[in-house]
C-alpha cells in the first residue's frame, strides 16, 4: 500500500483536490440554503459541478499549489493559497455576474462561501497530515535519535529541525536563541531553552552531545560563541550548508560538517572583482614560481577559475609538482597547463623561460620561509634564495617586458628580527628598486601566516596530536596573524589586478590570534578534553618575535577599493644601492654568519636581531 501511494503520490493528489472542490461546492449550496436546497438550485447544482472544476483545476496550476510538499506544508505556503483562492472568488464573481448570467445565476453567498470553504479542505488536510506526520516521527524516533541541540532558531534552524525530526539518527531537544524574547517560546514544536550561554546546563539536562550551528555561514561569529561555550563539556559542534540547501532539500544528515579551524579566524567570505579579474586573467599567459607550495599551488588553482591561455609551474621540488600535475590532471580546463622543475637561483634557467614562454603576468612565490631554519648554517643560502632568486627573476622580467611582476611577501619584512625577515625586505627593496616608467610594474603583496600552509603551527599540532602530544607553544602570550590559504592567495591576485606598480600592498590580516588559543581549540575539535593533552612552553626560538607586524614604524598606509586591502608607504630605493647590494650578497658564501648579520645592519637599519617583544 506504502509503495503504491509513494508511487502514485501525484494522481492522489489531484483525486484529492478533485474531492475537496466537489464537496466545497456542494456543501457551500448546502449553507445558503440551511441544507434545504430549492430544486431549481439542486439541478443548477448538478450541472456546474463539472464546470467549477474545469474553472478551478487552472487556477491550481498556475498558482503550483499541486507542487507543495504535504510533509513540508507551512504558514508561509498558506499565504500562497489564500492568493489562489482571492483570485479564484475574483474571477468566479466575474464570470458569474456579468458573462455567464444569461446562462445560470450563482448567488452571491455562494460565491463567497466556497473559496472558504475550498481553503479550509485544501488547507486542513494537508496541515492535519504534517502534523499526524509529525507526531508519529516524534513518538518513534524521540527515543532512538541522539539528542542534538539547535544553535539559532531562525530560518535556517527552523528548516533544519524539520529534517532532523524526519531522521532515526537525531532526536532534537530545543533550540538555543540569543535572542532573550524567544527564550521559553515554542517553534514548530520545538522549545527554544535559552541562549548559548545556557549550554553547559541544558546539555547536562538532556545529557547533549552534540550542538549544530544553524545560524547563515556569514556569521562566522557564532561559530566562536559555539566553540567557546562548548569547551570542556564534550560537546561535538557542527555546523550547516546555505539556508538555499535547505530550503532546496539539498541537506542530508551527511551534509552537517564539524567546524574547521579556518572557522576560528572569525573571517568572512572574500569579495572579489570578478568582471576585472576575467579581464586581467582571461587569455593571458601566467607564471607562478614555488607553485608547489601551500600559497603558490593556491594561487594556481584560483587563477585557472578565470581561464588563462597558459600557465606555467614552475618549482624545484620535482616530488611536489608532480602532485600538483596529479591533482590538476583530472580537472577539465581550457588552459595550457605546462609544469617545469627549476630553481630561481639559476640565471640561466630562468631567462631562458622567462624569454621563451614571455608570460603577461609572474607570481613569485618561491622562498624559504621557516625563521628558525634559516637563522643558523643557513644564512647566506636564504640569501642566495629570497633575495637574488628574486633579483634574477625580476631582472629576466625586465629585460622580456614583462607586464607585471608580483612578490609575494610576509609580515615578518616589517622591523626584521630574523634572518628570513631581512631576506624578504631585500626582496621587496629589490622589486623598488627596479620599478620604473618603462615597462615591467613590480607589485609587492605583504601578508602574515596562512593556517594549514607547509610548516606551519596547524600542521604541526596536528601531527603531534596524532603522536599523543604534548602540543608545543613557544611562549603563552605568541600572536600571530593569520588568514585561510584561499583567501590569502584571492587577495594576492586581486591586489595584483588593482596594482600600477611600485606598490606594497598589505593585506587585512584581522585581529592576531594567540597561538595557546589556536592550540587548545584544536584540541577541542578533534574530540578532545584539555586535560588530555598537555601543552608544553618551548620558549622563543632564533630570531622569533612575541607578535608580527604589518606596518614598519615609518610606513603608512591609504586605503584601497578593496576594504580589506592597504598601500604601505614605504621608503623606496635607487639602482645604484641595489647594485651595491647584490655586490655584498655575492660575498657572502665565504664569510662567518654573525659578521654576516653584523654587516646586514648596514643595508637594512630596520635589523634588529636583539629584539624580542
Amino acid at each position: 500500500m506504502l509503495k503504491f501511494i509513494k508511487k502514485n503520490r501525484t494522481f492522489i493528489v489531484h483525486i484529492h483536490d478533485c474531492l475537496a472542490i466537489i464537496l466545497a461546492w456542494i456543501i457551500s449550496y448546502h449553507l445558503r440554503f440551511n441544507f434545504d436546497i430549492p430544486s431549481e438550485y439542486l439541478s443548477q447544482l448538478k450541472s456546474t459541478i463539472f464546470i467549477i472544476l474545469l474553472f478551478q483545476f487552472p487556477i491550481i496550476y498556475f498558482f503550483k499549489i499541486h507542487n507543495y510538499p504535504w510533509r513540508y506544508i507551512s504558514f508561509t505556503d498558506l499565504k500562497r493559497f489564500i492568493s489562489a483562492f482571492i483570485f479564484s472568488f475574483s474571477l468566479l464573481f466575474i464570470l458569474s455576474q456579468f458573462i455567464l448570467v444569461n446562462f445560470f445565476i450563482i448567488p452571491k453567498s455562494i460565491i463567497v462561501i466556497y473559496p472558504i470553504l475550498l481553503l479550509i479542505f485544501f488547507c486542513g488536510t494537508r496541515f492535519i497530515y504534517r502534523l499526524s506526520r509529525e507526531s508519529i516521527i516524534h513518538k518513534s524516533y524521540v527515543s532512538k535519535g541522539l539528542p542534538v541541540i539547535i544553535y539559532g532558531s531562525g530560518d535556517a534552524g527552523i528548516y533544519l529541525a524539520k529534517e532532523l525530526t524526519n531522521s532515526q539518527s537525531w532526536n532534537v531537544v530545543g533550540f538555543l536563541d540569543d535572542d532573550p524574547s524567544l527564550t521559553n517560546r515554542v517553534i514548530n514544536g520545538i522549545k527554544v531553552l535559552g541562549n548559548i550561554k545556557s549550554l553547559p546546563l541544558v546539555s547536562k539536562k538532556f545529557n547533549v552531545k552534540h550542538l549544530i550551528v544553524a545560524i547563515p555561514a556569514e556569521s562566522i561569529s557564532s561559530k566562536k560563541i559555539a566553540l567557546k561555550y562548548s569547551k570542556n563539556l564534550n560537546i561535538d559542534v557542527y555546523t550547516i550548508p546555505s539556508i538555499e540547501d535547505l530550503i532546496s532539500g539539498k541537506l542530508n544528515i551527511s551534509n552537517l560538517f564539524n567546524i574547521k579551524i579556518d572557522d576560528l579566524l572569525g573571517r568572512n567570505e572574500v569579495a572579489l572583482d570578478i568582471s576585472g579579474l576575467k579581464g586581467f586573467i582571461k587569455n593571458q599567459v601566467f607564471f607562478v614560481t614555488g607553485a608547489a607550495g601551500s600559497i603558490g599551488s593556491e594561487l594556481c588553482r584560483q587563477i585557472l577559475f578565470f581561464k588563462p591561455k597558459i600557465l606555467i609551474c614552475f618549482d624545484i621540488s620535482e616530488h611536489s609538482l608532480y602532485e600538483l600535475e596529479q591533482e590538476l590532471l583530472f580537472k577539465k580546463f581550457s588552459t595550457k597547463l605546462i609544469y617545469l622543475v627549476g630553481d630561481v637561483k639559476n640565471l640561466d634557467r630562468v631567462n631562458k623561460i622567462i624569454s621563451l614562454y614571455k608570460p603577461d603576468v609572474v607570481f613569485h612565490a618561491a622562498a624559504y620561509k621557516h625563521v628558525p631554519l634559516m637563522e643558523h648554517s643557513n644564512v647566506s643560502e636564504a640569501f642566495e634564495n629570497n633575495v637574488m632568486g628574486t633579483y634574477n627573476l625580476v631582472k629576466a622580467c625586465k629585460k622580456n617586458n614583462i607586464n607585471k611582476f608580483i612578490l609575494v611577501s610576509t609580515d615578518k619584512a616589517v622591523n626584521p628580527t630574523n634572518i628570513m625577515g631581512s631576506t624578504k625586505r631585500l626582496a621587496e627593496m629589490v622589486c623598488q628598486g627596479f620599478q620604473n616608467k618603462l615597462k615591467t610594474n613590480f607589485v609587492i603583496v605583504r601578508f602574515g601566516n596562512v593556517l594549514g600552509s607547509s610548516g606551519s603551527v596547524i600542521p604541526k599540532f596536528q601531527e603531534q596530536l596524532r603522536k599523543g602530544g604534548p602540543l608545543t607553544v613557544t611562549h603563552p602570550k605568541i600572536t600571530r596573524y593569520f588568514m585561510s590559504i584561499p583567501e590569502a592567495a584571492q587577495l594576492v591576485i586581486q591586489a595584483s589586478f588593482m596594482g600600477r606598480g611600485g606598490e606594497i600592498f598589505v593585506l587585512d590580516m584581522g585581529q592576531p590570534i594567540k597561538i595557546l588559543d589556536l592550540a587548545k581549540n584544536i584540541i577541542h575539535l578533534s574530540g578532545l578534553k584539555k586535560n588530555d593533552v598537555k601543552i608544553k612552553f618551548t620558549g622563543l626560538r632564533p630570531g622569533e618575535k612575541l607578535y608580527e607586524e604589518l606596518l614598519a614604524d615609518n610606513e603608512l598606509t591609504i586605503k584601497t577599493s578593496h576594504e580589506k586591502i592597504r598601500i604601505a608607504n614605504a621608503v623606496n630605493v635607487d639602482k645604484e644601492w641595489l647594485e651595491s647590494l647584490i655586490i655584498w650578497i655575492k660575498t657572502l658564501k665565504d664569510k662567518d654568519e654573525l659578521v654576516i648579520k653584523k654587516e646586514l645592519k648596514k643595508w637594512l637599519k630596520e635589523y634588529n636581531p636583539k629584539i624580542h617583544n
